[in-house]
């Protein structure tokens, strides 16, 4: 439930348009509803505007349907993450116009009104290998209300790719940059915008990269100014972070 929803739900008790039990049943899995195996959050969008977004790793395929089906219940959009092809077709045999994003491993069941777009939100990646986790940030930011854009493969081994794209640079309120190997494209980035910068390091690179740490530790350490970072391989992350942002910049004063 979100905060206009429960707004107008008040209202409508308040207007005697709805009786205070009818009401009642509809508030009645506030805060969250136990399932046993999972605590769903019906409150998370009242609280963070946006619902609670299902984690499918580690999860069985019956869990994750279970738990998109009580999502949907309530007339919300569902984002599901690091979903494999198994569990999408589980997915979509109980809700038939769920999206999947192969490359990025979501899955998106639409629901309701979808929210207006809140600001715009370029996701950069260094390599192509990288888009797994570029792509995982750039739905989430879409489904989360944002104008998204996307510019892959502009590492700095070819700076010149990036610096021909400096007005898509501008256009941005957040940018997201992904990177693995030694990750310094957050760095390079951050030094030619005014915009705030969320790095997401990645597991991609030689063995001296240690699944990310490499990336991470530069991205910690730049000498530029105003990066944020998430952890490695945290597209959803970075995109929720970027979100929280543009809803800020959204809020009427």
């Amino acid at each position: 439930m979100t905060r206009e929803e429960l707004r107008l739900l008040l209202e409508d008790v308040r207007q005697g348009r709805l009786e205070v039990d009818a009401a009642i049943e509809k508030l009645r899995t506030l805060p969250y509803e136990d399932l046993g195996f999972a605590k769903v959050d019906h409150h998370r969008a009242l609280r963070k505007g946006f619902p609670e977004v299902v984690f499918c790793q580690g999860k069985t395929t019956g869990q994750v349907v279970e738990i998109v089906r009580r999502l949907c219940g309530n007339n919300r959009t569902v984002l599901a993450t690091r979903a494999g092809r198994e569990v999408y077709e589980a997915v979509r045999a109980v809700f038939p116009d769920a999206v999947y994003s192969e490359l990025a491993r979501t899955i998106v069941v639409y629901r309701g009104e979808r929210p207006q777009p809140k600001g715009n939100v370029l996701v950069m990646s260094a390599g192509t290998a990288d888009l797994p986790v570029a792509e995982e940030a750039a739905v989430t930011a879409e489904v989360m209300g944002n104008h998204v854009r996307r510019c892959y493969d502009v590492g700095v081994a070819g700076i010149h790719r990036l610096l021909d794209k400096l007005d898509l640079i501008r256009w941005a309120h957040v940018i997201i940059v992904v990177a693995g190997m030694e990750g310094a494209l957050a760095s390079v980035v951050a030094g030619l915008a005014e915009q705030p910068v969320i790095a997401v390091p990645t597991s991609i690179g030689y063995g001296a990269s240690f699944h990310g740490l490499a990336a991470l530790l530069t991205m910690l350490n730049s000498c530029a100014s105003g990066i944020g970072v998430v952890n490695i391989d945290n597209g959803f992350g970075a995109a929720a972070l970027a979100t929280a942002i543009t809803r800020l910049m959204a809020r009427p004063e």
